[in-house]
């Protein structure tokens, strides 16, 4: 019997926790990274499939997306503005994804029945410091359904599923989302993620980074503009930001519908303030407008001049830090089988913004192949298939009966020839 189940052939491994970028090969074994390393036989494995020309990295890992739907309530994120996850992830890399407040502590549970404990994808949830989650109006600018304590119990609760606490789109004067949020996640022991709101005078972002956050808690939009992120003068990074760096705090991109402009992200990137993780901000309207998906955004970041490895550390170890969750992301023997295979097109590409201003580019990524716990689970060009004229050995029969592609039937079937 071969070593491997599976093994990934002459990629080019991109990964920034191992510092690995190098033509390798990559095997799988019963769900795990079992080696990595210049040559492994092809003749270890149940099956081999040749990647040489793509890049082999972790399971790309998007950090801020909306997927509460289900819940049939109209104009809401914990209803309709939200998307199933596993539409949206595999074909473009991304094996798990971080719920950004669409849920509360009053209906998390609910979220968790509806969606995480169904998809395929990975799903990690922060709670809104709202308990009755990202509902729109009247909920998220309810200062009294904003319990520290309550949201914390609820964290640690489900300590393996929730990973931070979330504010956003508070349009009053008052710090209390803030200063909920972060008694949630002092109590609990993990990360705030702030959607800073309506820009209030008498709540500054200087303040915010310097005396409201802690080290590790994480400030998404960081190139919308709509909250003095940046210097009026230099066009570089605002003072706010810089000294929240410092801090330790980190910067998500989460361009959505309305939080990403060239006229930001362009000079504070030549100004050496990227991104710590690449997000999405995935919702019903950002997914068909400017964002579209984690690729495009990456491929945004790289037309400013962010190396390919930066962008793609970005998507893997960067965010798997931020939420407390560093056996993702990464391709370290033993690790979880997570990982996406990337071809790097070149061509003329543009690529939009909030304000519809286009930046050209002559690369862009696409996702070829997904792997997710062992299994491939996407395969835009078929790379993994036999070609329908060759007849399967043995080997690739056992190798299909464990592939997320094989009917249900298969794994309670026998090799026998009907």
């Amino acid at each position: 019997m071969p070593a491997y189940d599976l093994l990934l052939s002459s990629g080019h491994v991109l990964d920034d926790k191992n510092h690995l970028d190098a033509i390798m090969d990559v095997a799988i074994k019963d769900g795990r990274v079992a080696k990595v390393a210049a040559h492994i036989p092809a003749t270890d494995a149940l099956k081999t499939i040749d990647v040489k020309g793509l890049y082999v990295t972790p399971g790309l890992i998007d950090l801020h997306v909306h997927v509460y739907a289900g819940t049939g309530e109209r104009n809401s994120y914990a209803g309709d503005n939200s998307v199933p996850p596993d539409g949206f992830t595999f074909r473009v890399g991304v094996t798990t994804v971080v719920d950004a407040g669409c849920s509360g502590w009053r209906n998390f549970e609910d979220f968790k029945d509806r969606i995480i404990d169904r998809s395929k994808t990975r799903v990690f949830a922060m709670l809104n410091i709202v308990g009755s989650g990202m509902r729109g109006g009247k909920y998220e600018q309810n200062t009294a359904d904003m319990d520290g304590v309550a949201t914390a119990a609820m964290a640690l609760k489900y300590p393996d599923t929730i990973v931070g606490i979330k504010t956003a789109h508070f349009e009053g004067p008052e710090w209390t989302p803030v200063e909920q949020a972060v008694i949630a996640g002092t109590r609990a022991n993990i990360p705030v993620m702030v959607d800073f709101g309506v820009d209030r005078p008498s709540r500054p972002i200087l303040d915010l980074m310097t005396q409201k956050l802690r080290p590790g808690d994480i400030y998404t939009h960081m190139y919308s503009g709509l909250r003095h992120e940046q210097d009026p003068v230099t066009l570089g990074p605002s003072k706010a930001l810089i000294e929240g760096r410092k801090r330790g705090i980190y910067f998500d991109v989460g361009q959505g519908g309305g939080s990403f402009k060239w006229s930001l992200a362009i000079p504070m990137i030549k100004d050496g303030f990227i991104p710590d993780s690449i997000s999405t901000d995935l919702h019903i309207t950002s997914m068909n407008a400017a964002m579209k998906d984690e690729l495009n955004v990456a491929d945004k970041i790289m037309a400013v001049g962010v190396p390919l490895k930066e962008v793609v550390a970005e998507m893997t170890s960067h965010p798997a830090r931020e939420i407390r969750h560093e056996e993702l992301g990464n391709l370290s023997e033993g690790s979880i089988a997570d990982i996406a295979v990337l071809r790097l097109e070149k061509g003329k590409f543009g690529f939009t913004d909030m304000e519809d201003k286009r930046l050209d580019s002559n690369q862009k990524l696409v996702c070829e192949l997904t792997i997710k716990d062992g299994k491939i689970v996407y395969d835009l060009n078929g790379i993994s298939a036999t070609l329908w004229t060759v007849k399967p050995d043995a080997n690739e029969k056992e190798a299909y009966r464990w592939s997320s592609f094989a009917p249900r039937h298969a794994e309670a079937s026998t090799d026998t020839e009907h």
